[in-house]
């Protein structure tokens, strides 16, 4: 059997069936994906964080911030900001989660 090389299939291995634990490592990973996209974005421009805070209205902490991987309070509102100062889009898709069990198929509850 070969070894994993992704980091998170470790981490599922190690921690077993730990739904809030997993959960909280699903999210850590999402802040790390938004906070190096954020600074990819910024320094592809050839801006630094004060330039960039510069062309959104805000300061240079507040770049520091979100490009932050601990940082967990991005907003859509803020993304859209950046992507509007770096002539870019902001794009989010809903992605379907498998469930265990179900095939990734949820049943809708009545109202």
């Amino acid at each position: 059997m070969s070894k994993s090389k992704d980091g998170l299939k470790i981490l599922a291995s190690i921690t077993g069936p730990d739904s809030e634990l997993n959960d909280g490592i699903a999210q850590a990973k999402l802040n790390l994906e938004v906070a190096q996209m954020i600074y990819d974005a910024r320094t592809n421009a050839g801006l630094s964080q004060s330039q960039l805070a510069s062309l959104i209205g805000s300061k240079q902490p507040v770049i520091a911030r979100l490009e932050d991987s601990d940082y967990e309070g991005h907003s859509l509102t803020m993304l859209q900001r950046i992507a509007v100062a770096l002539e870019q889009r902001v794009e989010v898709r809903f992605v379907p989660q498998k469930e265990k069990g179900s095939g990734g198929k949820r049943k809708l509850q009545p109202a």
